[in-house]
């Protein structure tokens, strides 16, 4: 069984998440478990041993966000890189350049923050991903250690016998990466200036270190912190005669027993409470304390930490909720639309007809809010720097709409004359009518349309009349088939409006009577119908105008004969008659604009001031409106209402809903501004604090106004006292001496007197004086005094002076001299030594100080900065509306240093300077692209059907200083809009006169019939409502449709059929209009719609950006491609299924808007000449479209008032005096000095009074621990000792060729050895080496450099970048050869070692050669005067000899024209030859030359080869 559960392990699925109510160790994870086949597939639980199943579920920690703040990732320090393992055939470079590329590992871990206990990862992983425990890293080359050249060998360490000299050099750069060590950093030699003349002496007295503090052992008591240290003595007190001292060293001083700070121990820990709850931070924190017992005196170690806080769970949860803060805004401002105008344009202020897209701003603050306060209380202002999420937006984009005209319809012809009550026709006044319509509603309703109904009196009215809808055929009279008759009318009823109403409504109107008409017989003349009466020439008559019609006919054959009717002349050809003969008064109604809304008093009104949104449409109750209505006649003015019909009569009242009225709702006062701290330094702190409201609703509809004080300031009661603790000093007691009883009997001890112990008490003190635990001095104060100081007891030979007197006052500066005095105190007035008035002087006296002071500016002018009022008006520059641009005139400022006669800097005052030259500058104002109005419209491109129409703006200015930008233009600085256009194919039409008299051009012209010709003129003309009124020019018509202006055709002969003209063509349902022609099969032709392309995005004129439309046209089109009248179309339906219209959108310019200047930084640095005051602001509102774009200026800076910067300062330390001792143990002592300096770096600075450094914390370079005195060690003469510490290198940057390897930077000092006698050079101690990191290293390159070539040597040294002669940091590899010794030797005439080892001819000389490579003599060269390479002369002019033995005589322009002599041995096989000139070596190729000779070894006469071009040798 056990061998077959083996084939069946357990599975199991990753831990799932930790679940649970609670955050904590309280959680449960689980997992899924299941038997499977060791092949993977799943089986039965049964078949797995059961005992073997694992867990699928276990307790767990729980994680919640706010277990972020307890636990983190606790990151190991990364491990020494560990080269790669590289592969077999990669061999390692010989020579390390850049490093070898490694690994390196470290230890992650979750841990509690807290205790740093372990946790488990997943805690922490559950915020953040784990950090990578591994990475690259590079292994650099070995670095060397650098040092300097040493320096002159020291005077010999004794007068007489041997010595000792040294030469020390110092580390400029530590070994690392495995580089090699450093070298010995001294040398020593022996030396002697001669013999002793006595007996060496081998003696000295010598003192060791003082002893350990320790306390007396007598009864005397001496002060708690007091003790006594006793030198460890080198040399038993027996020996002391064999040394050469008058006087013994005191063995014995006053100390300070060391004591290291002691605490008690820790306090319970405090109750876990939370002073609020906050959901985001549920923590809760508990403190414990301890309290100092002893403080650390005499070097002790420190207090350490005196309180601890630990996160904790609090036990209730009965916990008041936290305060917090949250941002509030006021309500937007009214949108503002931006033209695209420079902001020079004062017409740019009146924006009152702008519509479209613009900005709206509001403001924003923070209040202090709760969980439980009322959404509509109005809170106060605070902080806003307590409101930590991000601030809502304060400006935002906003649409005017844009008012839409009214736009009507022409004008309906006129009416019958109708009474004006047709219910009441009592009065025989009447009036025609004619109408409008309104097309599209304009914005406010139809009150903003002009009159849409005119009347004209008129007599005889009647409400309804017949109207003639067609005439029948004629008919003649008697039956007869021709001759005169008559044709009946076929009539309608019709109201005056034209509508057809019931035939009984004009029983009392008169029947339209028969027509007369006459059909031609054979033999008459036959004429055509008349035509319809043409529209009528006028709308009315008056003196001058009166309407007519007129309606024609023509002949269509002539008479026959005898018996035939006669053709009418042509002036019966045509009819003429009045219409339109009322006179021309028209009236109508005359509306004047609605008034404002106003209560009605008979309804209840309510009222509100709940703040609401602009643009909410909300009234509260039903008012009313009146206007005016009068009645007008036309060209005349206002008349008598009854002149007007009342029927038609405008409304003068209607009802209206009043808006609700909004009162001005502001904030409560913020809390007063706290008031300056008198503890602040410098002289400009604020004596006044102030508080403010915000406005967050406006007023509206006649809402309660605003206030007009926003802002309170008031004066500082009293000044505020620092909080903070200072250390108080008490007096010095007086000073404790070793006890007599511990010193009698030791050598060096006469009397009660010498160097002792003072000690004083500390407190500790609030900063107004009252007192305060030790602890909060030692948490919040500077470092504690010193609790001792040494002092000194003067011996009874000691010469005791008062300190020195200040000195007298000088009468004028420069003029005079001052003194000050000290006297003699005590005994010292009685001894003679003190009375020795140049040991011990008892006055000074030094001239009155020149105090001469002269300013000067330093620095670059500070940015050109607006006057701090700001936003400057008129001239000097203007605020842009919705910006916080500024431009106009402003002033920079230049720094001023004040300087004294010693050139050191000192305050501003005393140059009588305010510490700035000012200066008048400009800020340019941004101006914008500047464009045209838009040209007119131009005429639609077709004159039937849909076409475009174009109009331009042209570039006037471009933009500059920042401001708008330009549209985009095309190729000649013009933007276009192009709209479809749809053009009425009847708005132009042909007109033809009647058909000319036929003009019979064969037979016989008696019959007047046959062939003959028809003429009549055509004129293209503008169709209106009245019919053609005007000729235009042809092309606007359709030439397709132009009427034909003559004919041919048949003059109908006696017998013949006479036929009218073709009446106009009918369509059909189907829209298939059929053309027959003679000659052709007719033509079928269809229609169908086309459309437009979409037009740019049209705005309203008053607006510039925002919500839009655009148009398409549609277009009726024929199958033959002709565009014609859209009624044609109307029967497909196509005009249905198109949009014509459609939204969008023109992006609004939105220019960049800026904060306020935030208020100026404190000073960048408190004291120097590099000061700087800073402000800066912020972008509010991103550019967007064509808006003006942000300046590149978001901070602005002006000089700080330059100050002197006083430091303290070490001074050099004093040599080391061994105290009544030859060597040994001694102290040696430095002070501590003010000096001041301009904070550049670039001077040491100067020394000055302490007093003007009596303001700063006593500390030198950052430390408070103030050290004046250290041990040193006096070296007895003999003795080997190390030097002091160098001072520390340059920062150096560990680099390759210029590039960081990202090690960081070191610099090191260190120490060498000097010994003094031969003798001890085994005793010398170590060398001694210090490095440390530093920042702003500089990268160093070493090159090898060498001198020129001494005989066989020349120096050769590792020069580093910056010119300093150092060894090491070259490669050794890389070193060049300094010695070029031969062998065997050359000991040739005129002959030396080479470079290459081998021997060879001074220059002027050639070689000659032996067969083996050896030289075997050196030969004189001869020279030959040669043209240079300028010369086209002859080759050669002259040859000259040349005398070796004289280089001075060489020409200068030997260069390039150095003859080669090439000896030949036997069998004419050339020899190696050289030629050695400026120590430079050119190898010439051999040439060979057969010569039967060779092989005896003999020479044969030199071949002279000119060498100017060597490449020619072959």
């Amino acid at each position: 069984m056990a061998n077959e559960n083996c084939d069946f392990p357990f599975a199991k699925s990753p831990w799932g998440r930790c679940m649970g109510s609670e955050c904590g160790p309280g959680g449960s994870q689980s997992r899924a478990v299941w038997c499977a086949h060791s092949e993977g597939w799943t089986t039965l639980h049964t078949n797995c041993d059961q005992a073997e199943r694992p867990d699928n579920q276990q307790s767990c920690f729980r994680v919640c966000d706010w277990h972020k703040e307890l636990y983190d990732w606790q990151l190991g320090a990364w491990n020494q890189c560990v080269p790669v393992m590289r592969s077999a055939r990669v061999q390692r470079p010989t020579t390390c350049t850049q490093g070898e590329e490694g690994i390196q590992t470290r230890e992650v871990g979750c841990v509690q923050k807290a205790k740093g206990e372990p946790a488990e990862d997943a805690i922490c992983e559950y915020f953040e991903p784990k950090p990578r425990l591994e990475q690259a890293c590079l292994i650099p080359c070995p670095q060397d250690c650098v040092v300097s050249e040493f320096s002159p060998w020291t005077p010999c360490s004794k007068t007489c016998g041997i010595g000792l000299q040294n030469r020390i050099r110092f580390v400029l750069a530590p070994p690392l990466f495995g580089g090699a060590a450093c070298p010995n950093l001294t040398e020593f030699q022996t030396c002697q200036l001669g013999p002793c003349q006595g007996e060496e002496s081998l003696y000295s007295l010598r003192v060791g270190p003082w002893g350990p503090c320790t306390v007396p052992l007598s009864k005397h008591v001496l002060l708690h912190l007091s003790g006594y240290i006793e030198y460890i003595a080198v040399f038993v007190f027996m020996f002391y005669s064999l040394c050469s001292q008058e006087t013994l060293p005191v063995t014995f001083q006053a100390c300070v027993i060391t004591k290291d700070c002691d605490v008690t121990e820790w306090s319970e820990w405090s109750a876990c409470t939370k002073e609020c709850y906050d959901p985001t931070s549920p923590k809760a924190v508990w403190t414990r304390t301890r309290k100092v017992t002893q403080f650390p005196v005499g070097g002790g170690i420190d207090c350490p930490e005196l309180e601890e806080k630990e996160p904790c769970t609090p036990q209730s949860d009965v916990v008041p909720p936290c305060i917090t803060y949250s941002w509030k805004t006021t309500e937007w401002t009214e949108c503002k639309v931006d033209m695209l105008l420079s902001q020079q344009d004062r017409r740019r202020g009146n924006h009152t007809g702008m519509c479209g897209g613009g900005t709206q701003t509001r403001e924003v603050y923070c209040v202090q809010a709760s969980t439980d306060t009322p959404s509509n209380l109005t809170l106060r202002p605070v902080d806003s720097k307590l409101c930590l999420g991000i601030p809502p937006n304060t400006t935002q984009l906003c649409h005017i709409s844009c008012p839409v005209d009214c736009e009507v319809s022409s004008w309906r012809t006129w009416g019958p004359c109708t009474y004006e009550n047709c219910q009441d026709q009592v009065a025989k006044k009447g009036f025609k009518l004619r109408k409008r319509r309104i097309i599209n509603e304009p914005t406010g309703g139809t009150g903003n349309c002009p009159h849409l109904v005119e009347a004209i009196p008129c007599e005889d009215p009647s409400c309804y009349d017949w109207l003639v809808v067609k005439l029948e055929d004629c008919i003649p009279d008697n039956e007869e088939k021709c001759g005169p008759g008559i044709q009946i009318p076929q009539v309608q009823c019709v109201n005056s409006d034209g509508e057809h109403v019931d035939r009984q409504l004009c029983q009392d109107a008169i029947l339209p009577m028969p027509f007369i008409c006459e059909v031609p017989c054979p033999k008459d003349c036959a004429l055509s119908p008349w035509s319809s009466w043409s529209l009528c020439s006028h709308t009315c008559s008056g003196k001058n105008t009166e309407g007519k019609q007129t309606r024609t006919r023509s002949i269509l054959a002539y008479n026959a004969g005898e018996g035939g009717v006669q053709c009418p002349n042509i002036s019966a050809l045509q009819e003429v008659r009045r219409c339109n003969d009322h006179p021309c008064t028209v009236y109508h109604w005359q509306t004047g604009p609605w008034g404002q809304c106003i209560e009605d008093s008979f309804i209840p009104s309510t009222n509100t001031s709940v703040g609401r949104t602009r643009g909410d449409d909300v009234s509260c109750s039903v008012g009313m409106q009146t206007r005016k209505v009068i009645c007008v006649r036309v060209n005349v003015g206002q008349v008598p209402p009854k002149k007007c019909p009342e029927s038609v009569r405008p409304d003068t009242v209607r009802p209206c809903l009043l808006p609700c009225k909004r009162d001005c709702i502001v904030t409560p006062y913020s809390d007063w501004s706290p008031c300056p701290s008198t503890c602040q330094t410098g002289g400009n702190t604020k004596k006044k604090q102030y508080r403010k409201r915000l406005i967050i609703q406006l007023p509206a509809n006649g809402g309660q106004d605003c206030p007009e004080v926003l802002t309170q300031e008031r004066d500082c009661e009293t000044p505020s006292v620092c909080e903070g603790y200072r250390w108080k000093t008490h007096k010095w007691r007086r000073c404790q001496l070793v006890p007599w009883s511990v010193r009698e009997g030791s050598p060096g001890n006469q009397e009660l007197c010498g160097l002792g112990l003072q000690v004083r008490a500390v407190s500790c003190r609030k900063q107004d004086g009252g007192q305060a635990d030790i602890e909060a001095c030692l948490k919040f104060a500077s470092s504690m005094p010193s609790l001792t100081q040494p002092c000194q007891v003067p011996c009874q030979e000691d010469c005791q002076l008062s300190s020195w007197s200040k000195f007298s006052s000088c009468t004028a500066d420069c003029v005079g001299v001052r003194t000050r005095k000290r006297m003699l105190v005590g005994r010292s007035r009685k001894h003679d030594q003190c009375k020795n008035n140049q040991l011990y002087p008892l006055s000074e006296t030094q001239y009155c100080p020149c105090n001469k002071y002269n300013a000067q500016p330093v620095g670059n002018w500070s940015d050109c900065i607006l006057s701090e009022g700001g936003r400057m008006e008129g001239q000097l520059g203007m605020k842009i509306q919705g910006d916080i641009k500024e431009c106009g005139q402003g002033y920079r400022y230049q720094a001023m240093v004040c300087y004294d006669q010693d050139n050191r800097i000192v305050e501003t005052s005393r140059c009588n300077s305010h510490g700035y030259i000012e200066e008048a500058c400009i800020i340019p104002c941004p101006s914008d692209c500047k464009l045209s109005e838009w040209s007119n419209w131009s005429r639609c491109s077709k004159s039937c059907g849909s076409g475009v129409k174009v109009r331009s703006k042209w570039l006037r200015e471009k933009p500059y200083n920042g401001g708008r930008p330009c549209p985009k233009l095309d190729h000649v600085n013009q933007v276009y809009e192009v709209v479809p256009c749809l053009s009425d194919c009847g708005q132009y039409v042909w007109v033809a006169e009647p058909w000319s008299v036929w003009k019979v051009s064969n037979v016989d012209l008696n019959d007047n019939c046959g062939e003959g010709v028809q003429t009549r003129n055509v004129k293209c003309m503008l169709n209106t409502i009245d019919g053609p009124s005007e000729q235009v020019e042809d092309y606007l018509c359709d030439p397709e449709e132009m009427p034909l202006g003559a004919r041919k055709s048949h003059l109908p002969c006696p017998e013949d059929c006479v036929l009218s003209d073709w009446g106009s063509f009918f369509f059909f349902l189907n829209l298939t209009l059929f053309l027959t022609c003679s000659t052709a099969t007719p033509v079928m032709l269809t229609f169908y719609c086309v459309s437009s392309e979409w037009s740019t995005c049209q705005l309203s004129d008053k607006a510039v950006c925002g919500n839009g439309f655009k148009t398409r046209m549609l277009d009726c089109v024929r199958s033959d491609g002709k565009s014609v009248d859209l009624v044609f179309c109307k029967e497909v339906r196509c005009l249905r299924k198109w949009q014509m219209n459609a939204s969008c959108v023109v992006e609004c310019p939105v220019n960049c808007q800026l904060s306020d200047w935030s208020p100026w930084s404190g000073c960048s640095h408190t004291c120097g000449l590099a000061g700087k005051l800073w402000r800066r602001r912020t972008v509010i509102q991103a550019p967007q479209g064509d808006g003006r774009p942000c300046p590149s200026q978001m901070e602005q800076w002006k000089p700080c008032l330059v100050k002197p910067c006083y430091r303290w300062r070490y001074s050099a330390w004093s040599e080391c005096k061994s105290e009544g001792a030859r060597c040994g143990e001694g102290l040696r002592f430095r002070n501590v000095s003010c000096f001041v300096s301009d904070g550049s770096g670039r001077q040491d600075g100067s020394a000055v009074d302490d007093e003007l450094c009596g303001d700063l914390e006593p500390s030198v370079e950052g430390n408070t621990q103030i050290v004046l005195q250290e041990p040193c060690t006096v070296p007895c003469p003999g003795e080997c000792y190390l030097t002091d510490w160098t001072v520390w290198s340059s920062c150096q940057l560990s680099c390759i060729n210029g590039a960081d390897l990202g090690f960081g930077s070191v610099q090191v000092r260190s120490r060498a050895v000097v010994a003094q006698d031969p003798e001890n050079l085994l005793q010398c101690p170590e060398q001694e080496l210090e490095a440390r990191p530093c920042t702003d290293g500089e990268c160093f390159d070493y090159k090898w450099k060498s001198g020129p070539w001494r005989g066989s040597s020349r120096h050769v040294w590792c020069e580093r970048s910056d010119g300093l002669n150092v060894t090491g940091g070259c490669l050794t590899t890389a070193k060049p050869k300094a010695d070029r010794s031969c062998n065997p030797p050359c000991t040739k005439p005129q002959s030396l070692c080479t470079e290459a080892g081998v021997c060879g001819c001074e220059d002027g000389y050639t070689e000659v050669m032996t067969s083996d490579g050896l030289l075997d003599q050196c030969t004189v060269i001869p020279v030959l005067e040669i043209p240079t390479a300028g010369d086209n002369k002859a080759d050669v002019k002259t040859i000259r000899g040349f005398n070796p033995t004289q280089p001075a005589a060489s020409s200068p322009g030997r260069a390039g024209r150095t003859w080669f002599l090439q000896p030949f041995g036997p069998g004419n096989r050339a020899i190696s030859v050289r030629s050695i000139r400026n120590e430079n070596i050119f190898k010439q190729e051999a040439h060979y030359v057969n010569d039967k000779h060779y092989n005896n070894h003999h020479y044969k006469p030199f071949r002279v080869i000119q060498s100017i071009n060597r490449a020619s040798y072959k």
